[in-house]
């Protein structure tokens, strides 16, 4: 697990706004390294978008309200990474609007 120092309480102290940022990093290295043809890379990525959506679906937090989006997004990013020829969007955009939103919060905007 790439993540570990997480897993031991960190991640759970971060907004949604926070972990779906982090998430969407994940997302966007493991998209960059699919279109360059660099398996090993887009492997790497892609587990540790995993393992971070795991975290965040596991977050007790989010029970109400945000578990049926994260599992339903979890199933849609991996239908759009693992199918070649998936017509899948982007989930680019999305997950940048978090990213926006906490850097939003960090700053107290």
């Amino acid at each position: 697990m790439g993540h570990i120092s997480l897993q031991d309480g960190r991640w759970g102290e971060m907004s949604l706004a926070e972990q779906m940022a982090n998430i969407g990093s994940e997302y966007g290295r493991a998209k960059k390294w699919k279109e360059k043809g660099q398996k090993k890379m887009f492997w790497g990525a892609l587990e540790r978008m995993l393992e971070l959506m795991d975290l965040s679906i596991g977050d007790g937090r989010w029970r109400e309200g945000r578990l049926k989006e994260l599992c339903r997004l979890r199933e849609l990013v991996c239908e759009e990474m693992l199918n070649e020829n998936s017509q899948m969007a982007d989930f680019s955009a999305y997950f940048m609007a978090f990213n926006v939103l906490a850097r939003k919060g960090k700053n107290g905007k």
